[in-house]
């Protein structure tokens, strides 16, 4: 009986890597098919890129570039989730700092990120300081409006149950609201992943003198056409390695979440 279940959870997890390499694999084959005969030189074929690759991205490419990239998303996410959440929460929690507060958040969401950047490089000049605040600015709005959200959705009878049970305070925020609210909040923390590489890209692109963004810029101003193909791959692999961290660490935060869900499509 073990020997079948086993046989059938291998048999599972290999049919779940077939599927998430099929397409990719596809992918692929079809550009360097497509590309293979090219001479356009805006469109060179995909095995001149990837024989480029080695070569553009050594060691201390990677440490000069794609490091304080990484480290400068990192920066402004983290303070985005800080903010968001911390806000979030208040303006869930009471419904008239909600009044007050939604026409001035659906005013600033509306506007785009990139529009603020020379706004930012007004205030915080052309450093760090000013990347760190342009994926900050841009990633706080969906961890926000998500928190907002999801603490509003907050089970009332579970909110009366522990007041009857004296949790209130901290101890009520941690064990009730957030923990209520917290699948809304990764969702949030989902969307702001992507959405912080955008800006990092485009906050590098302008006044800087390293990261992804400024090489790949510099890559096409000198014409080295393959070398910007290679950080453009660059730029996909960094993104699916964050999300598979982001996904690692949302079934460890989430896991009560998910076997709820699970438990219950069984049911």
């Amino acid at each position: 009986m073990s020997g079948g279940v086993r046989g059938g959870g291998v048999k599972r997890l290999a049919l779940r890597l077939l599927f998430a390499v099929a397409l990719p694999v596809l992918l692929v084959a079809a550009w360097w098919f497509a590309s293979a005969g090219s001479t356009d030189v805006y469109w060179p074929p995909l095995r001149t890129i990837l024989t480029t690759f080695p070569d553009v991205w050594t060691a201390e490419r990677l440490r000069d570039d794609v490091l304080p990239s990484l480290l400068r998303l990192l920066a402004g996410y983290v303070s985005a989730a800080v903010v968001g959440i911390a806000l979030g929460t208040v303006i869930g929690s009471y419904r008239r700092v909600r009044a007050v507060c939604e026409p001035v958040l659906e005013f600033l969401r509306a506007v785009p990120p990139p529009v603020l950047v020379p706004v930012i490089m007004l205030f915080a000049g052309i450093g760090h300081t000013m990347k760190i605040a342009v994926i900050a600015s841009g990633c706080v709005w969906p961890i926000l409006l998500n928190t907002v959200e999801g603490v509003r959705a907050v089970d009332s009878v579970m909110s009366e149950t522990a007041r009857s049970y004296g949790i209130t305070g901290a101890a009520r925020l941690r064990h009730v609201v957030l923990r209520s609210a917290s699948p809304q909040i990764f969702a949030g923390l989902r969307q702001a992943l992507s959405i912080g590489i955008i800006l990092m890209v485009i906050s590098e692109m302008s006044a800087s003198s390293n990261g992804l963004g400024f090489t790949i810029v510099q890559f096409q101003r000198t014409f080295a056409i393959p070398d910007m193909w290679t950080g453009i791959l660059v730029l996909g692999l960094l993104g699916f390695l964050l999300s598979v961290v982001f996904q690692l660490v949302e079934r460890r935060v989430l896991g009560w979440y998910h076997g709820l869900r699970a438990s219950s499509r069984r049911s």
